[in-house]
Order: structure tokens, then C-alpha cells, then sequence
């Protein structure tokens, strides 16, 4: 479920899930998330941070529908008491993941996970399946406070709602289509006087990744 990373008394925090989220919520493997993702169960994701997607509330609710226990919904709100309902993407805050915050911060995401295991950088607003959430105005203050500068065009690029593309889903789709692969040559046959073409003949398909295989013959 999503972790409380600071005190939630400070920000409020749009109710949302990554896969383990929905997996808990929902009653299932965190495995049958992915696969609702794979095989389009599950509808774009609401927000992409750092290329991982993430859903809000009520798109769960909508589709998993009495796959929801009471019980369940109460334990995930109570992990963020502060949480609120967001009804469409549109009404999202920006949030950010770790890739974002570096680019934002002009630096690499080694230095910012390098920074939040130090605490020299605000704890992450949210946690999502093990991943660190920050709100655009958390990290705009952390900056100021510790004297560090932002880049302009890059918040300016998350406000008009550009995102890192998502990570690809299932296997990776070839960019270039595989060569057709020859035909398996026809067997042949040679006779003791026809040792240079049985030599030439074999070679050939040595090199050509097939194995050859001789069976004499009276």
C-alpha cells in the first residue's frame, strides 16, 4: 500500500496507486496488475513518473468495482489520512518521480537518490510501489531553502504536463524486422571419389550455423 514517507499534516496528496497499490486494494497478485496493464485491462495511466505508471482512486474503483471491499478501501485511505479524491488527471497537482526532480534540479538521478538517502533533499511526498513521489511545490521550496537552483524550461515542461515516456510493457518490440531465415539445404549424398564436394559442401553449412551430420551409406 502507499507509505506515509513524511508528515502528511504538512501537504495533501492526491489519492493514487502503482501496481502494488492495486494489488492490495484489489485482492490480487501485484503480477495480475501488470498483466491488466499488458493486455489493456487497465486504462492509460492517470499520471507517468519517472516512466512508471500510476492511477488515481477513482479509476481503480471504476474498474474494479465490487472486487473493492470496504475494509480494503479503509485500510488504503488510512495510510493517507490527509489524502484526497481526484476525479480526472487533469485535476493533478504536478508530481514528480526521481528522474523528473533531476531534471529539474539541472543533475542526474544517482545524485538525487544519493541526496534522499543522505536526507539532503525533502523526504518524498508519497511512496508508490517503492518508488519516491514529490510534489513540484515541495521540491521548488527544498531547493530555495538549501540554495539550490532550478531549471526553468524543464518545470515549465512539467506544468504543460510533458512526462519521460513510459516504460515499455511486456517484451520490447524489435526496431528493425528480423531477416528471413534461408531454407534448410536439401540432404546430399557423395561417393568416396567425391571427397572435395562432400568437404566444399559441408563447410558451407558449417559456416552457415547448421550442423551437418554424415551417414554412410553401402
Amino acid at each position: 500500500m502507499a507509505e506515509k514517507a513524511r508528515d502528511m499534516t504538512q501537504v495533501r496528496i492526491p489519492y493514487l496507486l502503482g501496481h502494488a497499490e492495486i494489488a492490495d486494494l484489489v485482492g490480487i497478485e501485484r503480477q495480475t496488475s501488470a498483466k491488466w496493464r499488458a493486455d489493456g485491462t487497465l486504462p492509460e495511466p492517470d499520471l507517468v513518473a519517472s516512466g512508471n505508471p500510476y492511477w488515481l482512486l477513482d479509476t481503480i474503483l471504476t474498474l474494479a468495482g465490487r472486487q473493492v471491499t470496504e475494509e480494503s478501501l479503509h485500510e488504503y485511505e488510512a495510510k493517507l489520512p490527509d489524502g484526497y479524491r481526484v476525479q480526472t488527471r487533469e485535476l493533478l497537482p504536478v508530481i514528480m518521480g526521481i528522474q523528473e526532480v533531476a531534471l529539474a534540479l539541472g543533475t542526474d538521478q544517482q545524485t538525487v537518490s544519493r541526496w534522499r538517502h543522505r536526507k539532503r533533499i525533502a523526504a518524498a511526498d508519497l511512496v508508490l510501489s517503492r518508488s519516491p513521489l514529490w510534489l513540484l511545490d515541495t521540491i521548488t521550496a527544498d531547493a530555495a531553502e538549501r540554495g539550490r537552483s532550478l531549471v526553468t524550461a524543464q518545470i515549465e515542461r512539467l506544468q504543460a504536463g510533458e512526462r519521460i515516456p513510459q516504460k515499455p510493457r511486456g517484451r520490447r518490440v524489435p526496431t528493425e524486422p528480423r531477416s528471413p531465415k534461408k531454407p534448410l539445404p536439401e540432404p546430399q549424398s557423395f561417393t568416396s571419389s567425391e571427397q572435395e564436394e562432400a568437404v566444399a559442401f559441408v563447410t558451407e553449412m558449417l559456416a552457415e550455423g547448421h550442423t551437418a551430420v554424415v551417414r554412410p551409406k553401402r
